[in-house]
């Protein structure tokens, strides 16, 4: 049954020219929204990683007046919860995690454990609690992100799982040689463990990356070990961007994808959009919600965080090509299992 049309203003926060799934999800709801009928805004607030900045940001949508704009308002990636509205949905796709899941991470958190940021911690737990609370409904976008809001805001929520653009963009070709990896070259996405592993792969597998990134250090860091262990032959590195076009050909034409994140939250849209294409998905037992799509030897490969590991699941992938084929089946199934589609976005979120 099609929603009466609305006045919706979709609101989230981004940092400036950086593009990638966060701002995919607000995109592709518009296009959505907008073909059904809808009058829709799309609203970015401009933030930053500086912990310091966090309560001003949070602020700054306060104090914005959507409430006599919009019938209804959707929020998505923090602090955009903040907004106020009487009619506000969230999709909510992540806590700002350094003060969350990862405050006792210093590897990914680089938060001083001092008075000052301890009660900011504080205030900010206390601010999305109640904000969150104030919603008209409250999604999430995989069951790591509402099982982080019950453990930390001690509220309940409803996953709602992030479908791609164009799915149909995606099909099925023979099976290649090449493992393609196509998202942001950044640490958490861990690519240096992919590289890593085809140190010591036996098997004719190649490895493709490919994607921009927001640090040119890391990205020569992986040139370096490609260099360095004479990996030309295996490995190759795209560091730019990807159109939808060329995506879909090089997963038309791969063995298998991989994305290996350090805990994801959610199953990600490589993984996703691998899937539509018949195609498993390699990853890691440390990669989050990734799992809620790839089951181990049945969706996908399911490695330990090392290089060597890794080398064995990707002379698995290449070696029982069979399996790897009837896995790239499963997981497109998979997609309808889960129930991930627009219509049924839409109609939860309009709910």
């Amino acid at each position: 049954m099609a929603n009466k049309p609305e006045q919706i203003g979709l609101i989230s926060s981004a940092v400036p020219l950086v593009f990638g799934g966060a701002r995919f999800i607000v995109d592709w709801l518009a296009q959505k929204l907008r073909a059904q009928g809808h009058e829709v805004d799309v609203i970015y607030l401009p933030s930053s990683d500086e912990p310091d900045e966090l309560l001003e940001q949070m602020l700054a949508f306060q104090l914005i007046d959507f409430d006599s704009r919009f019938d209804r308002i959707i929020t998505f990636r923090p602090p955009a919860h903040m907004a106020r509205h009487r009619r506000k949905v969230c999709w909510f796709i992540h806590h700002v995690r350094s003060f969350y899941d990862l405050w006792d991470n210093p590897e990914f958190s680089g938060i001083p454990r001092n008075a000052h940021y301890s009660a900011l911690r504080d205030a900010v737990h206390r601010a999305d609690t109640i904000a969150l609370s104030e919603s008209h409904r409250l999604f999430t976008n995989s069951k790591i992100v509402s099982h982080r809001l019950a453990e930390f805001n001690g509220l309940d929520s409803e996953v709602l799982y992030p479908p791609i653009a164009d799915p149909e963009r995606f099909i099925s070709g023979d099976l290649g040689d090449e493992v393609v990896c196509i998202c942001r070259m950044e640490p958490h996405k861990r690519q240096h463990l992919l590289v890593e592993a085809m140190r010591y792969t036996r098997s004719r597998v190649r490895l493709r990356l490919c994607g921009l990134s927001s640090s040119e250090k890391y990205v020569r860091s992986l040139q370096e070990v490609v260099r360095r262990h004479d990996l030309q032959g295996k490995v190759t590195l795209e560091y730019r961007w990807i159109s939808e076009e060329e995506k879909a050909a090089f997963l038309a034409g791969c063995l298998a994808a991989a994305y290996v994140p350090f805990d994801e939250d959610s199953y990600g849209y490589p993984t996703l959009e691998a899937a539509h294409a018949q195609r498993c998905t390699l990853t890691l037992d440390d990669s989050g919600g990734v799992s809620e799509l790839v089951e181990h030897q049945y969706t996908g490969l399911v490695a330990s965080a090392s290089p060597q590991a890794v080398a064995e699941s990707l002379d698995k992938l290449f070696d029982d090509r069979v399996a790897t084929a009837t896995m790239g089946k499963a997981a497109r199934a998979r997609i309808e299992t889960l129930g991930i589609s627009w219509n049924r976005v839409i109609d939860r979120l309009l709910s």
